[in-house]
């Protein structure tokens, strides 16, 4: 990043937990190179990123969780301009699919100032875009039910708490309509654009974002055989070897139900729907990137040690435009 630029950073001011604190503390300490814009809500995050990106900026960067984070996405959707990433939320599950470092934003901050872009696959339900994760039904009930109060007051907990009283419910079914004819029914869908869900981890095994496909999980099973699944699926390895869950991959599909099913992109809620279209958008996302990502978990970590050999500088000439 060149030091005489200002790129717009656009932060959540009403985060109040020590992490927080700490975050705007580091943000004021970057004003040299970048202007902050504080914003009142997820709205008006996503109008800033947009007005931006209008105005040719080639840089805006999100200092937040994934719910600021999916709100200057979708401002920047369909741009020329590059997500740059500072993780200061709780999940940070992009910025983990990614590699970017979440226990330090000095480091994060360096992968921006490096440079290096990264073309990730954009896609939408109901034409609002997501870079993450989608889901249908259940997860997206969970999220309906967690009040912000409860979030205040019992961070991820709150989402155990209505994670049991949604479980012991009796869900909708829902189908899955793929666009080349292949046909699944269930009681909840997930869809990934990379492998990681709900934090650090692997939901999605074969996903990869710059493949074009969504990877897409339907649940059969309800309740707390649902969670059995899971648990299965995770000890396993990968929830497509779970046998009462359908793991597809495509480009297309549609989500149709008989009542009026809860949907979320990214963590956030986007509402309730009898039919929701899943599809790639026109033209892939920039993201500000490390060139060799930080490993997922403390598997992956102790692989990567034992496996990766030490890259040299990869050179200027070899940066992705």
């Amino acid at each position: 990043m060149p030091p005489s630029r200002r790129y717009p950073l656009i932060f959540n001011p009403k985060a109040r937990s020590q992490r927080g604190r700490w975050a705007l503390r580091f943000l004021e300490g970057k004003t040299a190179s970048v202007e902050l814009f504080a914003t009142a809500n997820e709205d008006d995050a996503c109008a800033l990123a947009a007005r931006f990106a209008e105005a040719g900026e080639p840089v805006v960067i999100a200092a937040g969780g994934d719910g600021t984070l999916n709100a200057v996405v979708r401002g920047l959707a369909g741009t020329n301009t590059a997500l740059g990433v500072l993780p200061t939320g709780t999940m940070n599950v992009f910025a983990r699919e990614l590699g970017i470092p979440c226990n330090s934003l000095t480091q994060a901050y360096e992968v921006i100032e490096r440079g290096f872009i990264k073309h990730i696959d954009l896609f939408a339900a109901n034409q609002v875009p997501f870079v993450q994760m989608a889901g249908v039904g259940i997860d997206a009930k969970v999220i309906e039910e967690t009040s912000w109060a409860s979030k205040k007051a019992l961070g991820p907990l709150a989402y155990l708490l209505a994670a049991a009283r949604v479980l012991g419910e009796h869900p909708p079914q829902v189908e899955v309509i793929c666009a080349d004819g292949r046909r699944e029914t269930g009681v909840a869908v997930l869809a990934g654009n990379g492998k990681l869900y709900g934090g650090p981890f692997e939901f999605f095994r074969k996903a990869d974002n710059q493949d074009s496909m969504l990877d897409v999980l339907v649940y059969k099973e309800e309740g707390y055989r649902l969670v059995l699944d899971l648990l299965r699926g995770l000890a396993a390895g990968g929830l497509d070897r779970v046998s009462s869950a359908t793991y597809l991959q495509t480009a297309d599909f549609v989500v149709r139900a008989d009542v009026e099913v809860p949907v979320e992109v990214d963590g956030e809620l986007l509402g309730r729907f009898r039919e929701i279209h899943f599809a790639e958008t026109h033209q892939p996302l920039r993201v500000l990137a490390p060139e060799w990502p930080q490993p997922r978990g403390w598997v992956a970590s102790l692989k990567h040690l034992l496996s990766r050999p030490q890259p040299a500088a990869a050179p200027m000439a070899n940066r992705n435009p």
